[in-house]
């Protein structure tokens, strides 16, 4: 990923927190029928390896399933906010005109080695610990006991896990740090009045990093 200065994010946690805010992961391999690109939900175990452990799990049909039974190189994407920002939004546009449009937006990307894990209790553990993450938001909590336990067995035998053991993370903020002041001014007084919530969130988070 192209990463100019302005824009870098190189501080683990900051990087880790926004993984697990978005964690439905692009999983890019590139295997024997080239590359190839799988959009997963993820666990972060934090406490694994220097950057951290992603845990996740796939369709046993899935042909990734046998991609990674031995470990292979990947790279897993993780998307945040992003937003068209309009030059009419900026004061160099009135000044001298020399602007032109852009995105701004966030993103990680995990790379690593990526192994399936073919261990029924294994999977269980790794079931009950992500649909607690994600049921905790929930007014009523759904729990995997909740479902018949024939069911539950059924469903764990059509499934693979998956360990993706992160060597480097690389984050990326492009939020209009490389403008002056005014300019800056102008995008988050346009996002917020676009008022979507992508343009919102965007709003705040060019507020927040300011220059670089």
């Amino acid at each position: 990923m192209f990463i100019p200065s302005s824009f870098a994010e190189s501080r683990t946690g900051v990087m880790q927190a926004f993984m697990r805010e978005h964690p439905l992961a692009t999983l890019v391999i590139a295997g024997e029928r080239g590359l190839d690109a799988h959009h997963l939900p993820v666990h972060l175990d934090t406490e694994r390896g220097a950057f951290g452990t992603l845990q996740g799990h796939i369709a046993r049909a899935n042909l990734l399933a046998t991609d990674c039974v031995q470990p292979i190189n990947a790279v897993a994407i993780f998307h945040g906010p992003a937003a068209y920002i309009t030059p009419s939004w900026y004061a160099t546009k009135r000044e001298t005109g020399k602007v032109v449009p852009t995105w701004n937006y966030v993103a990680v990307h995990a790379h690593g080695r990526l192994r399936a894990i073919d261990d029924a209790q294994w999977l269980r553990a790794h079931l009950e610990q992500i649909v607690a993450e994600n049921e905790s938001r929930e007014v009523l909590p759904w729990k995997i006991s909740d479902a018949p336990p024939d069911y539950i067995e059924a469903m764990l035998r059509g499934i693979v896990g998956f360990e993706f053991e992160i060597t480097r993370l690389e984050g990326k903020w492009k939020a209009s740090q490389n403008h002056p002041a005014a300019n800056r001014e102008g995008v988050i007084d346009g996002l917020r009045r676009r008022a979507t919530p992508g343009a919102m969130e965007m709003a705040d988070i060019v507020f927040k990093r300011g220059p670089q």
